[in-house]
């Protein structure tokens, strides 16, 4: 992400003190999506839309630890059809949805870091280990202007990041830490989830979670690989103090490169959610300097969901602008399509 500075040496009082500066940065997209409806209810075609800015803060400690914070600020289409109200009787009132309407900016919580060498510790509103790409690449190369398609779509695997949420959500906090020698990356993280009140009326539960994640990635010329696992525990518990866990394993395993103007990456993961194991590849290959295609595929490990496929390509326009597009199928079956253009600033 390329960032817009916005002020640097903002504090500089005296000769003891470090620096400390404020940037801005985002990307904006826009353009049509096609999605194959099995309901009446909708367009099957709508505006794409999505415009994200995040700020963050960069302080360096005098002996030169470097201290950063960031909030995000995002917008979006809806995507969602309306809902009938009452069932076939309901006389056609509809509720919820705005299919291709957009949203008010949401908001996210703050995300901390303090890095020192070849340590990274992260604290709050940040990414566990699958999610950062610290040692394994999970998603790969997506699909289209909306990365629709990529190589752990419809995964159930826990991968939890940086994002924005409604007024009303509450972010539990991670803490992940991470260490890079030379090629080698070990990466661990730890979400402790506060208790959750669902329901407002009876019977209400209360719900309480926790999850760990470790990781290690090895880079070796010009290809790599790296296996993460964990575990994340849930227990519900009822108004009559009755309490049910759910307790569920989780591993991941990676392994990509590039040779020349072809690149890869191959992902394999399964938890004891599934029905079967995960797995998904994607590709892309450099037409020109300006020019990619790419294909991704992704089966998910349920048997109630179809696998995910999609071709697509990324034209650079130049000053950080791209044409981008694909057609392929998502986990529901579905025909799916995006064509637009995204610029980052």
């Amino acid at each position: 992400m390329k960032k817009v500075l916005f002020a640097t040496t903002a504090l500089v009082a005296t000769a003891g003190m470090a620096a400390a500066e404020v940037s801005f940065g985002g990307f904006g997209r826009f353009g049509l999506y096609y999605q194959e409806n099995d309901n009446e209810i909708g367009s099957s075609t709508r505006i794409e839309q999505r415009f994200r800015l995040t700020a963050t803060g960069v302080a360096t400690s005098d002996n030169g630890l470097k201290f950063e914070g960031r909030i995000r600020f995002q917008t979006d289409e809806s995507g969602a059809n309306p809902v009938q109200v009452g069932g076939a009787g309901a006389g056609n009132i509809y509720t919820g949805g705005g299919y291709g309407s957009s949203n008010v900016a949401q908001r996210s919580a703050a995300g901390f870091a303090v890095t020192s060498g070849g340590f990274r510790l992260d604290v709050g509103h940040v990414s566990d280990v699958i999610d950062s790409g610290d040692v394994i690449n999970y998603y790969g190369y997506g699909v289209g202007l909306t990365s629709f398609v990529e190589q752990s779509s419809g995964w159930a695997l826990p991968a939890s990041g940086f994002g924005t949420s409604g007024d009303d959500a509450r972010i539990d906090p991670t803490i992940k830490l991470r260490y890079a020698m030379g090629d080698l990356t070990v990466s661990g993280s730890y979400t402790d989830g506060a208790e959750t009140v669902i329901g407002d009326t009876t019977p209400t539960f209360i719900s309480e979670a926790e999850e760990w994640q470790l990781g290690v990635g090895y880079n070796f010329g010009n290809y790599s690989a790296g296996i993460a696992f964990g575990n994340r525990s849930v227990d519900l518990t009822d108004e009559d103090r009755a309490t049910t866990s759910v307790d569920n394993d989780f591993w991941a395993a990676t392994f990509g490169g590039d040779i020349g103007a072809f690149a890869f990456s191959i992902l394999v993961g399964d938890s004891d959610l599934q029905d079967d194991t995960s797995y998904g590849f994607s590709v892309k290959y450099d037409i020109s300097a300006a020019t990619d295609i790419r294909f991704a595929f992704s089966d998910n490990g349920f048997d109630v969901a179809d696998e995910a496929y999609g071709i697509g390509f990324r034209h650079s326009l130049g000053g950080g602008v791209s044409l981008r597009g694909g057609i392929g199928q998502n986990i529901a079956g579905n025909s799916v399509a995006d064509l637009g253009v995204v610029f980052n600033f």
